[in-house]
């Protein structure tokens, strides 16, 4: 039974996108289509325990049309949705329509961007409950809430596959974000890093004229790369130069190298293809001290062009720092004091730039500590403060 179970998560995790994006089709209604699979899930339970399908996907998708149908004739549903159900024509094999329609209809500017995380976690990756409110460290019942509320507020909004793909990219990278440093807890959660970079592939063959997807694809896949390498035994951050690169995952870099290509091959020079290219120049250098600073910053210098931001500002002053010495990097950050005074990763790039100067970094250290919230970031701090504290006097 054990087994069956492993079995049937596999093929719900591959297939539940597609055949609840074409139940959103046909249903017209996201808890009626949350509803007709997760009946064909149960159904499958039953009904495979002696032997599988030859093909377990399309099992499931006549289950589930078959559950939709039957809840609609004891419903009391209008006159004119009753159609839609009663179409043989209506099938779910539309995989580009159906699964791009599901997951615009979770990323719905309308949503916060956590509950469209929330949503999108739990309607197109299968997330249950309980994994989102680990993922996002809070209860059971405030996720519960945010989907409900989320549902509630998309409940009278016609599915669209229509809508820009910025904001589905946008949702995406923000949930690889989530995994990549999350808020609170420990430094990564792998499983969102997973999911998005499955969205990302998925997204990637839904929309294979988009530059952007290949871009935020090949951002994703080389951060992914260097996980194992990112933390140390005590669950505290390893920074870029001290990581050991012999151990990056090359099938992950190898895959942001051909998404990077990709989008250049579609003409990509928006930001996610920027950002890839950032990346590539660090995953393609041997060693950090080969790094190629020089054009690292000129990459910036076109990112900051097209998307400007105190936090991308940041990142270029923090290059620049490598390039042309510290001074260089404090005098690029004076102008983001004001933009940047609460966000813990400013004060740690000063303190780093001081230290390099042979300057007291502490006070800096002291204001990273009072604004950084991930448990990994404060014990790095922590370690970084008291190394200072005893050289200095």
């Amino acid at each position: 039974m054990a087994e069956l179970a492993q079995i049937i998560d596999q093929v719900v995790r591959r297939e539940r996108g597609r055949i609840v994006g074409g139940l959103l089709r046909l249903c017209g209604s996201l808890d009626a289509a949350e509803e007709a699979f997760q009946d064909a899930v149960l159904a499958a339970l039953q009904a495979w325990r002696d032997e599988l399908p030859a093909n377990p996907g399309a099992w499931l998708v006549t289950a589930a049309k078959n559950r939709a149908k039957d809840a609609h004739r004891h419903r009391a549903v209008t006159e004119a949705k009753a159609p839609l159900l009663e179409h043989e024509e209506d099938t779910i094999d539309t995989v580009t329509g159906d699964q791009l329609r599901l997951i615009v209809t979770c990323c719905h500017p309308e949503l916060a961007p956590d509950n469209q995380i929330a949503l999108t976690l739990k309607v197109v990756c299968g997330f249950s409950t309980d994994e989102i409110a680990r993922a996002f460290v809070t209860s059971e019942a405030t996720i519960s809430q945010r989907i409900l509320r989320a549902k509630r507020a998309i409940a009278n909004t016609p599915p669209r596959a229509d809508l820009p793909i910025a904001a589905v990219l946008g949702v995406v990278y923000a949930m690889f974000n989530e995994g990549h440093v999350a808020h609170t807890g420990e430094l990564m959660r792998l499983d969102l890093q997973a999911e998005a970079l499955r969205l990302g592939r998925e997204l990637c063959d839904l929309a294979p004229a988009e530059p952007e997807a290949f871009g935020l694809l090949a951002v994703m896949a080389f951060a992914a790369a260097r996980a194992r390498t990112r933390v140390d035994a005590d669950g505290v951050p390893i920074l870029l130069d001290a990581q050991d690169r012999a151990q990056w995952d090359g099938e992950l870099v190898r895959e942001g190298l051909m998404a990077l290509s990709r989008a250049h091959t579609l003409g990509g020079g928006g930001a996610y293809a920027l950002q890839a290219a950032i990346a590539a120049v660090h995953v393609i250098a041997p060693a950090w001290e080969r790094t190629d600073w020089a054009a690292i910053v000129a990459l910036y210098d076109e990112l900051l062009a097209i998307s400007p931001s105190p936090v991308i500002a940041l990142n270029r002053a923090i290059a620049l720092s490598m390039r042309d010495g510290p001074a260089a990097g404090l005098e690029a950050l004076a102008d983001q004091t004001r933009a940047l005074t609460d966000y813990h990763l400013f004060h740690a790039a000063r303190a780093d730039m001081l230290e390099r100067l042979g300057k007291d970094p502490r006070p800096d250290l002291r204001k990273a500590l009072a604004r950084v919230t991930n448990d990994g970031e404060r014990r790095l701090l922590e370690r970084r403060l008291a190394a200072a504290t005893h050289r200095l006097p």
